[in-house]
């Protein structure tokens, strides 16, 4: 066998002969309990492709955890105003859970709850075919939608305590579920910037707080009681101003006390995506599972990790375990993300902060 030459070469081979150094860090991540990625559920059309990448590029990098984001992209049968025009069928989506099966891939669906029932100017399902169950009709969709407006509209929420939602919502819930054979169901309830609004006639005047709270405890009990786990993104439930973390990836209407509200076993997915933030001490320390979500950036998510390894290490055996690991997540189609991850498209602007990046670099 010829030598290596080149510094590169000699130094790849110096840190994988000097133990404890590579290869422990190797076993570490693999240990993790929880190794994830997150990306919109493809359409149809794509479900080969996506299935091909979950056997060859998801299983062998031992990714455990599966979070498809479904949102309208299902032909139910119980809601099927909802479908979406174009949208996965039930052979469609047993392709993808028989590929996670074999791979020993956890499958969780998500379709996002309260927020996030509009984007931009175009309404969704929910709220077009349900217009009642807006928690602020008065906000008029724009016909030139911008950021930031008069409205404070970001994302439409549906209004937790009207008395026609959660029929719908539990039916929903119950059918993803049974078609992706998960014991786990991802809300969503990130930037949910509508809540508890004055003109409201049900929500006027009340706490944020336990709106929010409310409902995370009428999905999770409704869950449970299908022996099924809930899931949520964590920033509404971090103080946007004492930490400085801001309007997005934390709260500044108030809904962060709704952490000392909630039950302990809902899984808490901590994104930050421009600083590796330490927020996962603040929920495993809460009581909570937490796992970091890392996006585009490469290094960021590296920190993410390190850290992840680092909470996990120093921890006390009595909150070791709530430090869960890692999801990578993906905020395109499935498309666009297997388009970047093979090569088909690139963006040199993007100077290698890419989903597709990030994956690898992780994982």
């Amino acid at each position: 066998m010829n030598p290596p030459k080149s510094f590169f070469q000699l130094l790849a081979v110096a840190l994988f002969l000097l133990p404890g150094v590579l290869p422990a860090q190797q076993k570490e991540i693999v240990t993790f309990p929880l190794r994830g990625f997150c990306i919109a559920a493809p359409r149809p059309a794509d479900v080969d492709q996506f299935v091909k990448f979950i056997t060859e590029e998801l299983v062998p990098r031992k990714v455990n955890t599966l979070i498809l984001r479904i949102d309208w992209n299902y032909q139910f049968v119980h809601h099927p105003e909802l479908r979406d025009s174009v949208a996965l069928s039930k052979e469609d989506v047993k392709k993808m859970v028989w590929a996670c099966k074999r791979g020993n891939i956890r499958v969780i669906p998500q379709i996002n709850l309260l927020g996030h029932q509009s984007w931009a100017g175009t309404v969704h399902n929910l709220l077009r075919v349900y217009p009642q169950l807006d928690e602020t009709p008065h906000v008029k969709m724009p016909e030139k939608y911008s950021w930031p407006n008069a409205d404070g509209l970001y994302c439409k929420s549906y209004c937790p305590l009207h008395p026609d939602v959660h029929p719908i919502v539990f039916s929903l819930m119950d059918e993803i579920c049974d078609a992706f054979e998960s014991d786990a169901f991802h809300a969503g309830m990130d930037e949910v910037f509508y809540i508890g609004d004055d003109k409201c006639p049900r929500c006027g005047g009340r706490d944020k707080a336990e709106l929010f709270a409310g409902e995370v405890r009428v999905l999770r009990d409704y869950l449970a009681q299908r022996n099924r786990q809930l899931w949520i993104w964590g920033d509404r439930l971090i103080d946007g101003k004492t930490t400085g973390l801001g309007m997005w990836e934390a709260s500044l209407n108030n809904t962060h006390r709704a952490v000392d509200m909630i039950p302990k076993d809902v899984m808490i997915c901590d994104w930050h995506y421009e600083r590796p933030d330490k927020t996962p001490v603040y929920f495993a320390m809460k009581g909570f599972k937490v796992a970091t979500c890392p996006w585009r950036n490469p290094s960021v998510a590296l920190s993410q990790v390190e850290d992840m390894r680092t909470f996990r290490r120093d921890a006390t055996p009595e909150i070791k375990e709530n430090f869960q690991g890692i999801i990578q997540t993906v905020w395109s189609d499935t498309r666009s993300f297997l388009d970047g991850y093979y090569g088909k498209k690139k963006d040199p602007a993007d100077k290698g902060n890419t989903p597709w990046n990030c994956f690898r670099t992780i994982y």
